[in-house]
């Protein structure tokens, strides 16, 4: 006797429509990060970082600037 080597996969019993696909997709999609400004030069930054341009955080300088 020959011995078949499938494999069977699982098959849905129904089709699932576009609607119920993009409800279950729908907590997916990307946000967008949160910025605020730096209160010293303006330039958009994440909260809670030291600002790349000037170097201040919360209204001190905390990284000094290369000549």
């Amino acid at each position: 006797m020959m011995k078949l080597d499938i494999q069977f996969f699982a098959v849905p019993f129904h089709r699932v429509s576009k609607t119920r696909k993009r409800m279950r997709r729908a907590h997916n999609a990307l946000t967008a990060e949160g910025t605020t400004t730096c209160k010293n030069c303006g330039a958009q930054i994440k909260p809670h970082r030291i600002c790349p341009k000037c170097g201040t955080y919360k209204g001190k300088t905390v990284v000094e600037e290369k000549a």
